[in-house]
């Protein structure tokens, strides 16, 4: 809540997002991205992270490849299916990246909180 009850901002919200990018491939990774990756973890299927993120699996799949391919090293591994189907799992890099993702964004949370009171307050005045 930016404003007190009844104020002409107390419905209003800040949010943001954090991107990686390369220099010349721009954006890799963005907030749908690192969403599909935690999906993955938490699913261990891709097939399965797409059905809760209610994308498509070719979109997913793509998705994946695409920060491999820019990234330059596998966020997953894969093991194809058979008679107990296929499974997903992050490789070392993937974790690492999820959790320091995760860490990154409670710091930014709590900074943009106080930032935030602050501008709130300020034009609340």
């Amino acid at each position: 809540m930016a404003g007190p009850k009844g104020s002409k901002y107390y419905n209003i919200f800040l949010d943001y997002s954090i991107t990686l990018e390369h220099k010349e491939h721009g954006k890799i990774i963005d907030a749908d991205s690192f969403k599909l990756l935690r999906s993955i973890d938490h699913t261990g299927s891709l097939k399965d992270a797409a059905e809760e993120m209610e994308i498509s699996y070719r979109k997913a799949w793509g998705k994946l490849q695409e920060m491999e391919e820019k990234l330059g090293f596998k966020l997953v591994d894969r093991q194809r299916g058979g008679a107990h189907g296929g499974k997903t799992t992050l490789t070392d890099d993937g974790l690492n990246l999820i959790r320091a993702h995760k860490d990154l964004r409670t710091e930014f949370d709590q900074a943009i909180h106080n930032i935030t009171k602050k501008f709130f307050r300020e034009i609340n005045k």
